[in-house]
């Protein structure tokens, strides 16, 4: 099943949608329950409603049907009460930390890196990536994500996955001149981490088939930027799988119904699966010749995110995003 969040004037949450499994049509499921999160909320009497109505939308014709324009759908969840985001991918923390010339943790591969983001806003798949100052690094980061239903404290890796109800694909925007001074700090990261955005449509992991299994999804997370090959790294070589990373979350409290738990930048160690943000990139490069050459990101350049099916069909529908500066931007100029 795919959910999507129709833009809305009326509710910042959006409109709940059912979508085909192709992408190409939807109807709103508002009659069941107004808004994804919710439907999350109250998973287990929503969800069978959600699911008759995707049969019936790939069976027949369904009153209210429309076809999907990707660029009218907000995030899955426009909004959260929590957006925490791991580091699953060693290959990446090891490069980051070595671009930083930061000891890599003792626990690297016992204890998940976690921060806690801003869920408060998040950007609309097609939104711009607004930027105020060059000298803040703007980068993108391509990862994957799930949506929880409510998971109680002290959770075991392995049950943990049982409350995993959505999945969904990020790019986890990051300011890496901001970054070191932030955790130089010893209280991590706030400035350093704008508004996220997410694909527009979230999945029950079934949808995902055989590319679903041991809490990862193994695929690769496509990558362009500036209209050219960036990233195809597979996004199955989670060191800690998303249980694991959930159960990291709930050890001292509960998660709550509709937070968002996020995998980190997709890493591969396989040089020619590219990279799924471009501090990695420049540090590959500072470690091939001794400089970084690629900049950050500048406005005009455009990042484009994207996950297929074995068959080649887009699952999640597509994150297509440009760098504006902020003061164009009415919603971001407002005092």
């Amino acid at each position: 099943m795919k959910l999507g969040s129709l833009r809305s004037a009326k509710n910042r949450d959006g409109e709940l949608c059912v979508v085909s499994r192709d992408l190409r049509r939807a109807v709103r499921a508002t009659d069941i329950c107004p808004t994804l999160r919710d439907s999350v909320e109250n998973w287990s009497s929503v969800q069978p409603k959600l699911l008759g109505l995707a049969q019936r939308l790939e069976t027949q014709q369904v009153a209210g049907e429309f076809a999907v324009d990707q660029s009218q759908f907000h995030s899955p969840l426009p909004r959260a009460f929590q957006w925490a985001d791991g580091s699953a991918f060693l290959h990446h923390v090891k490069l980051v930390r070595m671009a930083r010339k930061a000891p890599l943790p003792e626990t690297l591969y016992t204890d998940p890196l976690f921060y806690q983001g801003g869920g408060d806003d998040f950007l609309a798949p097609m939104d711009p990536i607004p930027q105020i100052d060059f000298s803040y690094g703007t980068d993108f980061e391509g990862e994957v994500a799930v949506i929880t239903t409510d998971v109680p404290m002290g959770v075991t890796p392995e049950a943990a996955l049982e409350h995993v109800a959505l999945v969904m694909i990020v790019n986890d925007v990051s300011l890496r001149g901001l970054i070191p001074d932030e955790l130089a700090k010893g209280f991590g990261f706030y400035q350093s981490k704008p508004h996220s955005a997410f694909a527009p449509f979230a999945v029950t992991p079934d949808e995902l088939g055989a590319a679903w299994r041991e809490g990862r999804v193994h695929l690769p997370l496509l990558v362009d930027f500036n209209g050219t090959f960036f990233g195809r790294a597979n996004a199955g070589a989670m060191h800690f799988h998303f249980g694991q990373l959930i159960a990291h979350a709930a050890k001292t409290r509960t998660v709550a119904a509709g937070s968002i738990i996020g995998s980190g930048t997709v890493s591969n160690e396989d040089p020619s699966a590219g990279s799924s943000c471009l501090a990695e990139k420049r540090m590959i490069e500072t470690i091939a010749d001794g400089q970084p050459k690629t900049p950050f990101m500048k406005v005009g350049d455009r990042v484009r995110m994207e996950m297929r099916d074995a068959e080649g069909c887009s699952i999640f529908g597509v994150i297509e995003q440009v760098v504006r500066p902020a003061q164009e931007l009415p919603y971001f100029a407002r005092n």
